[in-house]
C-alpha cells in the first residue's frame, strides 16, 4: 500500500568547522524559547531553516538555503538511499538502555480517505498553515516525520543492524539521546525495503502537522497542474518509519495545564463531583504515581493543592461524541469531554485553537508552572499504549490533540530532504 522511495540527502558538508552536533536541533513544536536562543546564534545551526525568523521568515529560510547550497554549507549525495536511524536512551528511574530502530525515506503523501497513511490525533490549525508556507517557499523538508509500519516477522532488521555498524553520524542530542545515522545504497537492498512497505499501511506516530502541511501542499500543486502524474516531487513527504512491533517504543504522557478558569476552586471541585470521585492528596508530586494503572484517573493540581480525581464508571456512558467506542474509551477523551466541556463549558471544537490551553509532557514543569503563578491548574494523564493507538487509527477515528509523545522525538538536522524537480528521485525507476 505504502510507496516509498530512497532519496538524495541534502547534508552538511563533512568539512565544516564545526561538529555535527553543533548543528542538529530540536523538532519545531519541541524547541524552547531558551534554546532557540542559544541556536540562533550559531549561523549554520539548522534551526534557521526550521524555524526561520524575521519579518519574512519563510522567504528568508529559502534565501539562506540557496546560499549554503551555493557555498557549500549543504552538500546533496551523490546516490539515492535509504537513512537507518537508531536511537538509543533511557528512562527516568530506569537503568535499561532502549534502542528505537528505523528508517529514513520518501513516502507518498496519501490522502486521510485513502487508507494507506492513518492518523491518530487532531492537529492545531494554525500549526499546520506554518507548515505549508515553510514547505512551499523552500520546497525542502526540514525534519522526518515518524510513521510506524507492522512487520512481526522483522524482516528490514538484519540489514539496518549490519548499515548501523558504519555510521555516518553519532552524537548525544539536547534530550539526552545518542542519535546514530547510516546510508544504504545496495540496490537490492533497497528494493527490498520498498517492497515491504508496498504492503503495509502506515501509523502517523508523530508531526501530524508536518505531514499535514506536505499533504495541503500537494492538493494544491495537482490543482494547478494539469499534466499530474502522481510521480511529481511535491507528492512525496519525508518520513522516520519504524516498526511498531518492536518493545522498545516508548509513548510518554502529556498534560494540559490551564492559565485560568472563570470559576472558583470551590466551584470548580464542586462540579467535578458530579462526574468524579475527588480525592485530596498531600504530595502534588505523587499525582503521576497515584493514577498510574488507573482507568479514567487524573491528577489536578490547582492553587498549591492536589486531588486525584477518578471517573465515575456509570457516567461514562454519558460521552454524547459521536466517536467509536475505542475513542470513547480513553482517558484523554473522558478528560476532554467531562472536564473541558462539560465542566468547563469550553466545546470540542473550540479546544483545539482554546487561548491559555497547554500541552506539557514534563510532570514536575507541570507544578512548577503552577507553584509559581503561570497556570491556575494542571491536569496530569496516564500515557497511551501502542494497542490503544492502534485501535484508534484503524476505527478511523482520532484522539485528541496532543495524545501521544513519541519518544524520543527525531532530531532536526542530520538530513534533509529537496522536493525540487532536479534534486528528487521521481520514481522507483529511477532510483537505479
Amino acid at each position: 500500500m505504502a510507496e516509498i522511495l530512497p532519496l538524495k540527502a541534502w547534508r552538511y558538508n563533512e568539512n565544516l568547522e564545526q561538529s555535527i552536533d553543533q548543528l542538529t536541533s530540536p523538532l519545531f513544536d519541541v524547541v524552547s524559547a531558551k534554546q532557540r536562543e542559544v541556536l540562533y546564534l550559531n549561523k549554520f545551526n539548522s534551526i534557521h531553516l526550521s524555524v526561520p525568523t524575521g519579518n519574512d521568515p519563510f522567504e528568508d529560510a529559502a534565501a539562506l538555503l540557496q546560499n549554503w547550497k551555493d557555498q557549500g554549507v549543504l552538500i546533496q549525495d551523490a546516490v539515492p538511499g535509504i537513512y537507518v536511524y537508531y536511537q538509543y536512551f533511557t528512562l527516568a528511574g530506569a537503568s535499561k538502555e532502549y534502542c528505537r530502530k528505523g528508517f529514513i525515506c520518501n513516502i507518498k503523501a496519501y490522502d486521510w480517505h485513502e487508507k494507506v497513511l492513518l492518523r491518530h490525533e487532531n492537529t492545531i490549525p494554525s500549526a499546520v498553515n506554518d507548515r505549508i508556507d515553510l514547505l512551499e517557499r523552500t520546497e525542502l523538508n526540514t525534519s522526518p516525520t515518524h510513521g510506524l509500519y507492522t512487520d512481526p516477522d522483522f524482516i528490514l532488521e538484519a540489514y539496518m543492524d549490519e548499515s548501523i555498524k558504519s555510521p555516518i553520524y553519532e552524537t548525544e542530542d539536547y534530550q539526552g539521546v545518542r542519535d546514530v545515522l547510516a546510508v544504504i545504497h545496495d540496490h537490492a537492498v533497497i528494493e527490498l525495503f520498498m517492497r515491504t512497505l508496498q504492503n503495509r499501511q502506515v501509523l502517523l506516530a508523530d508531526g501530524h502537522h508536518r505531514y499535514e502541511g506536505s499533504l495541503e501542499y500537494r492538493k494544491k500543486m495537482m490543482a494547478l497542474n494539469p499534466e499530474h502524474t502522481g510521480f511529481e516531487p511535491y507528492n512525496y513527504h519525508l518520513m522516520y518509519l519504524t516498526n511498531s512491533e518492536h518493545d522498545d517504543l516508548r509513548i510518554l504522557p502529556t498534560h494540559r495545564v490551564l492559565e485560568n478558569i472563570e470559576m472558583t476552586d470551590e466551584d470548580f471541585l464542586e462540579k467535578l463531583r458530579e462526574y468524579f470521585v475527588v480525592t485530596p492528596k498531600e504530595d502534588a508530586y505523587e499525582l503521576n504515581e497515584v493514577i498510574t494503572g488507573k482507568n479514567w484517573a487524573f491528577g489536578l493540581y490547582i492553587s498549591g493543592n492536589a486531588y486525584k480525581l477518578r471517573l465515575k464508571p456509570e457516567v461514562h456512558a454519558l460521552i454524547e461524541w459521536e466517536i467509536p467506542q475505542e475513542v470513547k474509551d480513553l482517558d484523554l477523551t473522558v478528560m476532554h469531554y467531562f472536564i473541558f466541556e462539560k465542566v468547563l463549558g469550553i466545546d470540542r471544537e473550540a479546544q483545539r485553537t482554546y487561548k491559555g490551553l497547554s500541552y506539557i509532557r514534563n510532570f514536575t514543569e507541570c507544578v512548577s508552572k503552577v507553584d509559581t503563578g503561570k497556570v491556575r491548574l494542571a491536569l496530569i494523564t496516564n500515557d497511551v499504549s501502542m494497542a490503544q493507538v492502534k485501535k484508534v487509527c484503524y476505527s478511523g477515528a482520532i484522539m485528541p490533540q496532543k495524545s501521544t509523545f513519541f519518544y524520543p522525538k527525531v532530531i532536526c538536522g542530520f538530513l534533509f530532504s529537496s522536493i525540487k524537480e532536479d534534486e528528487f528521485v521521481t520514481a522507483p525507476a529511477a532510483c537505479f
